[in-house]
């Protein structure tokens, strides 16, 4: 069986954030390891990979202001 070269190959899922430090700051509401909120750990497994995309996005943000 051969591939066709002109269809991409499929997007790797996106994985999650989580570095086992799994502790919600009470100031920030963030996970003090990921920076996830608690929605966000809770409904992980739930989004697609646009809405994980957009969480990581998110994250970064939330590391450049901290």
């Amino acid at each position: 069986m051969s591939l066709d070269p002109q269809t991409p190959p499929a997007a790797a899922p996106v994985a999650s954030p989580c570095i086992s430090v799994c502790r919600i700051d009470p100031a920030t509401g963030c996970c003090e390891g990921c920076l996830r909120t608690i929605d966000e750990i809770a409904n992980w497994t739930r989004y697609d990979d646009g809405e994980k995309r957009a969480v990581l996005a998110q994250l970064a943000r939330r590391r450049a202001a901290a």
